[in-house]
């Protein structure tokens, strides 16, 4: 199926896009409705419409940001991974190839978390995502045969914060590597030992 073009996509579409690439690059509370509206070429009330409130469009935008990661992340471990065990160490391979990429800018949750206040539809939104990316750790480490999979679970999902923070905020793309390195030591531990 052929991509749509800016023309054929809808208001909401453009809207959710061009959100994407704002609130990513700068900001969910940096960015303006106006300025989304503008990148979008929508009229306001598309936006009310689409929408109903900002709020809601920052929504929507961790929402597509949450399917988007799990879809590449799930798919990518589907093809590329035959073992639980390999899949472990395998998130970091597959997070590791957006640390290079133009824009990199970290994790979409992560930056908004730090301007958002508590309770709000950021943190929810957030918690979802959390919620999905610790179960598919926990769930591997069981799968692979790890004596304490909670802890494995945990420890790997530190590790992989802390590349997404170093690959974003030291402007390293080789955080992957020494992640990559830590979790295939960790997942070593914990299944060999």
């Amino acid at each position: 199926m052929a991509a749509k073009t800016t023309d054929q996509l809808s208001a909401r579409e453009r809207l959710l896009a061009a959100a994407g690439e704002l609130f990513y690059e700068e900001g969910v509370h940096t960015v303006g409705i106006d300025r989304v509206i503008e990148r979008a070429g929508v009229a306001k009330a598309s936006l009310y419409n689409s929408f109903g409130s900002k709020d809601e469009l920052v929504r929507a935008y961790l929402a597509a940001w949450n399917a988007a990661s799990r879809e590449r992340i799930t798919q990518g471990l589907a093809t590329r991974y035959g073992t639980a065990r390999e899949r472990l160490v395998g998130v970091f391979e597959i997070q590791g190839e957006r640390f290079s990429k133009p824009g990199y800018r970290g994790c979409a949750f992560i930056g908004a978390s730090a301007e958002s206040r508590p309770g709000g539809c950021v943190q929810q939104e957030s918690d979802e995502y959390r919620g999905w990316f610790r179960n598919l750790f926990l769930d591997l480490a069981r799968e692979a045969g790890a004596a304490d999979p909670k802890t494995l679970a945990s420890q790997l999902c530190l590790i992989y914060d802390g590349a997404v923070v170093s690959a974003w905020m030291d402007r390293d793309p080789t955080a992957a590597a020494t992640a990559i390195a830590v979790a295939t030591a960790l997942v070593d531990a914990a299944i060999d030992g």
